[in-house]
């Protein structure tokens, strides 16, 4: 990210919920950062040290683990999911008592998803278009975003909170990180017609976008962490498909994909959007490595 200016530099930052992109953060952080790692993994202890942090085991499912991260970090970076059902977040709720119990972190920033938006019909949208999300999975980030900004506001002078707004998440060295698999099941993508547009953030990008909002975001700030790509769906996966040499998915209508595909899919197909990221550019001052999905697909 550059010279960090020396104020910042003995700071202590802790990442809750450090999988590949909290890896590619400590990656990232310059050296003099002392970086703490929440894990509710035993296993995964060896890995974070290794990484570069001092690895804390806890889970946000259980609170009496957590006590010792109350007043830990300067600078806290959340990136940790919500449960798997219902229309809320506990876990950052639980978070937030915890880091209230003593000094504050000054700046707390958390990766939220685009889902937030639903369907907007391929529209291109701000960090101010309203928010109406149609799936549980996308309540639960509102919720945890709704907790965040208003624990932002009342310790506003002591604590900062800013949301990054994350779309598809993509990689060629991450698990699950490219469409291959997908490719190679032979899964059907929606006619042109029916099609949606997606919205894509190399990994590595993102990673760099959270390290700049621990240390540059404004307080109570949302920004868009996505690519410059105006791809629809199908459109991408025949790019996919012709980068590695695999044969193109076939085009179906949305009515035989409702009876088709399974329905976790089917949601991802039902919301059309583009993403404007002029704030992450022009605030955060991040030049994307990788600013179309062609650009980073292959490794």
């Amino acid at each position: 990210m550059g010279a960090l200016p020396s104020r910042f530099r003995r700071t202590r930052v802790l990442i809750v919920g450090c999988g590949d992109v909290g890896l590619r953060v400590l990656r990232t952080l310059p050296a003099k950062v002392r970086v703490l790692a929440l894990t509710s993994s035993p296993e995964r202890v060896a890995e974070l040290r290794a990484g570069g942090a001092v690895p804390l085991v806890g889970n946000l499912d259980r609170p009496d683990t957590l006590a010792r991260l109350a007043g830990l970090a300067q600078r806290v970076l959340h990136l940790a999911p919500p449960p798997m059902a219902g229309r809320e977040d506990p876990r950052t709720r639980q978070l937030l008592r915890v880091l209230q119990r003593r000094t504050t972190p000054q700046h707390l920033v958390y990766a939220s998803t685009t889902g937030v938006y639903g369907d907007c019909a391929g529209a291109w949208v701000s960090e101010c278009y309203p928010l109406r999300p149609t799936t549980e999975r996308a309540w639960r980030r509102v919720d945890a975003e709704a907790e965040i900004r208003a624990w932002g506001r009342r310790l506003l002078g002591g604590s900062a909170a800013s949301i990054l707004r994350v779309p598809g998440i993509y990689a060629p060295d991450r698990d699950g990180g490219t469409p291959r698999e997908r490719l190679r099941r032979g899964t059907p993508v929606l006619r042109a017609e029916d099609d949606v547009y997606t919205n894509h953030i190399h990994a590595d990008d993102l990673a760099r976008a959270a390290v700049r909002s621990l240390f540059a975001a404004r307080p109570q700030r949302v920004y868009h962490v996505s690519d410059d790509s105006d791809l629809r769906m199908g459109d991408y996966m025949d790019m996919a498909a012709d980068l590695y040499g695999m044969s193109r998915p076939t085009r179906i209508p949305r009515s035989q994909a409702q009876s088709e595909l399974p329905p976790v899919m089917l949601s991802f197909m039902s919301e059309s959007r583009r993403m404007r990221n002029d704030r992450l550019k022009l605030e955060l001052k991040l030049v994307l490595r990788y600013p179309k999905v062609r650009d980073g697909l292959v490794g």
